[in-house]
């Protein structure tokens, strides 16, 4: 049974709360990043034991990703992750806070510049939830090119104070999609004038979609980036970002997909083909690094 909106929307906002984020902001000055990562094993332990929306809604990603397992064990993996995404929400309040830079190392720099440089349109960047993608984004300044954030309003008013979500700075717009036709009119100018459009390719948020695998099962991922990409002839450029260690980010940008339709072919079919390309990319992010896929949405329900 697909969980409704409104059900979605209340377990958003009761997680994360203004004491919460005001503890650990007070933990960073004054014990700095690792040792405010330690109290994260406390904290999410409570939440393994009494946020029970929370552990299921791991499960359906852990439960692909580790089939072979035992309840037990699968559950250790489910606190695992969330240790992992705590220290990710600490980075990125350390990160837009000023209180600590990061390492990014950038892997296909040379060449999403050469893209950028190439091609008449802008382009597509698709992020996804695994790894921290926004403090990816803080690697792309040295492009100068604007990204614009194809991005829903954050609905928890402390996580967006606290963490500066959907707030725009001077290389990062903001496209939010309840505006017309989904805020594509925009995108389309935006692309035409050379800069870069990032959307999130793994979760639907009500967006239509294709069925294709992943993780060995049958998923639904949206297909507007690609969809968009091809209108325009944009290349599609998947962002992965590796947390590899405090203080240490490794950002892909290697990936390039090529959306073209093909008069021959069915669009459907086209665009099932690009998404499930994507899927490939994810998995195998995914596969090597378990514990930095946040999805945290069952994908695979329909």
């Amino acid at each position: 049974m697909k969980p409704n909106k409104q059900s979605q929307n209340i377990t958003i906002r009761k997680r994360g709360n203004k004491f919460g984020f005001w503890f650990f902001k007070a933990l960073l000055k004054l014990f700095g990043l690792r040792k405010t990562y330690g109290f994260l094993y406390i904290v999410c332990l409570y939440y393994l034991v009494f946020d029970r929306t929370a552990v299921s809604a791991a499960l359906s990603y852990i439960n692909k990703r580790f089939p072979d397992c035992s309840y037990l064990i699968r559950l250790l993996h489910v606190y695992r992750l969330f240790i992992s995404q705590g220290k990710q929400l600490i980075d990125r309040y350390a990160s837009v806070s000023g209180h600590t830079r990061f390492d990014i190392q950038l892997n296909g720099y040379n060449e999403l510049i050469a893209l950028l440089q190439n091609n008449k349109q802008g382009i597509i960047l698709l992020t996804s939830h695994a790894g921290s993608w926004q403090i990816a984004l803080t690697a792309l300044k040295k492009t100068g090119r604007t990204v614009y954030l194809l991005m829903r309003p954050e609905d928890n008013i402390a996580v967006r104070s606290s963490l500066n979500i959907d707030r725009e700075q001077d290389n990062i717009k903001i496209i939010f999609p309840d505006q017309y036709l989904g805020g594509i009119v925009e995108i389309m100018a935006v692309l035409k004038k050379g800069h870069i459009v990032s959307i999130m390719g793994d979760r639907r948020y009500g967006a239509k979609s294709v069925e294709v695998a992943f993780l060995g099962e049958k998923a639904w991922f949206p297909f507007s980036g690609f969809a968009v990409a091809a209108a325009v002839e944009s290349p599609v450029v998947v962002l992965l970002s590796n947390k590899v260690s405090s203080h240490k980010y490794i950002v892909d940008v290697s990936n390039v997909i090529y959306p073209r339709y093909d008069r021959k072919y069915n669009k459907r079919q086209q665009l099932n083909q690009w998404v499930q390309n994507y899927a490939k990319i994810i998995e195998a992010f995914v596969k090597k690094y378990p514990y930095q896929c946040f999805l945290f949405h069952d994908v695979w329900s329909g």
